[in-house]
C-alpha cells in the first residue's frame, strides 16, 4: 500500500506529497475546465502515467534479459471525449525504441508494455492507440 496526502490549495490546485518518498507534486485545472492550466492536470497525470507504466515495464523485462533501452522515449497525447460526462477519450502513444525492427525481443517489449498495470486499470471506454517505431 502506498499513502498520497493530497491538500487543496485554492484556486482548484492541489498538492499531493507521496507518503514513501516525501516527494510533491502540484496540480491544476486545465484552461479549458476553468483553471490556469500551470501543472499537470489530474487527466494529464493519467495519461503520463500509462506512458511511463509502459516504459518501466519495458525496462525491467530489458534489463532482465540484458537489452540496453536507454534513449527510448514515447509521447503521450490525452483527447478529451467530447460528450459527457468530462473524461479522457483517447490516448496516443509514439514509442521511440532505439533497437532494430528486427531485434529478436521485440514481441516480448511491446507486450511487456501492454501488460503494464495501469493500461490494464483503464477505463475499457478510453481508446489507446500506440505507434511502435523501433530505430536501432
Amino acid at each position: 500500500m502506498v499513502k498520497v496526502d493530497i491538500s487543496y490549495q485554492g484556486g482548484l490546485r492541489c498538492s499531493a506529497v507521496h507518503g514513501p518518498s516525501g516527494t510533491r507534486i502540484e496540480t491544476d485545472a486545465p484552461v479549458d475546465n476553468n483553471g490556469r492550466g500551470e501543472a499537470f492536470s489530474p487527466t494529464d497525470l493519467t495519461a503520463t502515467s500509462l506512458g511511463s507504466c509502459m516504459m518501466t515495464i519495458m525496462g525491467i523485462v530489458a534489463q532482465r534479459k540484458g537489452i540496453a533501452m536507454e534513449g527510448a522515449t514515447v509521447q503521450v497525447r490525452k483527447i478529451m471525449a467530447t460528450d459527457t460526462p468530462r473524461r479522457i477519450g483517447r490516448l496516443e502513444l509514439d514509442f521511440r525504441v532505439p533497437l532494430p525492427a528486427d531485434h529478436p525481443e521485440r514481441a516480448l517489449l511491446e507486450a511487456a508494455a501492454l501488460g503494464c498495470p495501469v493500461h490494464h486499470s483503464l477505463h475499457p471506454d478510453i481508446e489507446v492507440i500506440i505507434d511502435w517505431q523501433w530505430v536501432g
